[in-house]
């Protein structure tokens, strides 16, 4: 049977519409259940007001003087962020048409937690039905921040905030943090990494984005990784590719590529121009991904017939934000397909 996940992303609670995902109430209030959206236990009557009204009618009219009147600054800002993003979502019909839409634009205007939000959703739209842990923890990076490491000889990726909790707890919780804020000394701890011993325990731990994954080419990882943006481009744009993790680019027409980041983005712009790059640089160019269309006729221009090369790679300090907005703005998509 197949598992469910991310209960988080209140998957559960959206509607379906020709294969869509269409937000609900019942969504909006999960969303404003979580803690960063809890009025926190110093805020005042008027912010504790508007949560639970809008807790209560999440589709309720908020009139700007309303979150003008409430108390702290920072929680202004942030009510306004929350309703926009809540406004900017139920002016489209779907979840996909909406963040679309959102790099349609010459700035995305949402938050970016909220940008997270709708990937994760749609993430797990994409991945409904599977049993595939790897696919999982791989579909992860489209929008949770990641740190690289390297081990023996293999490039292992580990979520950001959960090796944040670990560096401040030690593993232990509460009582770990209160050690450390003792100075008291305890063992390094260790992210899983993700293998066929442990996988099958992904689907009781996957809230907790513990398991790191190797994504050293020929790593199932690696393919894993690779699959899920075949589907997000699929199900985004409607055109079928494959994607195949590759040690190098192998193109003497090298004619189009990616960057899945900011930092690969920018070596392969100084490698396509024929430019040096240090090779502390072309160090963290992680992972490159060959891409083929099935289908010619959605490739614009001279692109056509030639592979797309994509590439992932990590700043200096070995952190990694996949962007899979760059999929959707940055393939040579022919408009006229």
């Amino acid at each position: 049977m197949p598992q469910d996940f991310w209960a988080s992303s209140g998957y559960r609670l959206l509607e379906r519409r020709d294969g869509r995902l269409v937000a609900t109430e019942a969504w909006f209030a999960q969303l404003l259940r979580r803690e960063e959206l809890q009025p926190p236990p110093e805020a005042g009557p008027r912010e504790r007001a508007m949560h639970a009204r809008l807790a209560a009618q999440p589709f309720a009219v908020v009139a700007a003087s309303t979150v003008d009147d409430i108390e702290d600054a920072d929680a202004r800002d942030n009510w306004r962020e929350f309703l926009r993003f809540r406004d900017r979502v139920r002016a489209h019909s779907t979840l996909e048409a909406c963040y679309l839409d959102l790099f349609a634009r010459p700035q995305v205007d949402v938050a970016p937690p909220f940008v997270d939000l709708l990937a994760q959703a749609i993430v797990r739209h994409l991945l409904e039905g599977t049993d595939d842990p790897w696919l999982c923890r791989a579909g992860e990076m489209l929008f949770r921040a990641q740190r690289v490491s390297a081990e023996a000889g293999r490039v292992l990726s580990a979520d950001a905030a959960t090796l944040e909790v670990y560096h401040e707890t030690g593993g232990f919780g509460a009582v770990g943090r209160l050690l450390r804020e003792q100075r008291t000394e305890m063992p390094a701890v260790k992210m899983d990494i993700l293998n066929a011993e442990n996988a099958p325990f992904y689907f009781l731990r996957d809230e907790l984005f513990s398991f790191a994954l190797d994504i050293t080419v020929g790593s199932q990882g690696a393919s894993s990784l690779a699959e899920v943006l075949s589907r997000w481009i699929a199900h985004l744009t409607g055109a079928t590719v494959a994607i195949e993790p590759m040690p190098r680019v192998a193109d003497e027409r090298w004619r189009w590529h990616v960057g899945l980041d900011v930092d690969a983005t920018a070596i392969l712009n100084a490698l396509y121009r024929g430019e040096a790059v240090a090779a502390a640089d072309l160090e963290r160019l992680l992972l490159l991904f060959r891409l083929e269309f099935r289908d010619a006729g959605r490739v614009a221009g001279e692109a056509r017939g030639r592979p797309v090369w994509l590439a992932l790679g990590c700043r200096p300090d070995r952190s990694l934000r996949l962007k899979p907005q760059n999929l959707v703005a940055n393939l040579p998509l022919s408009t006229h397909a």
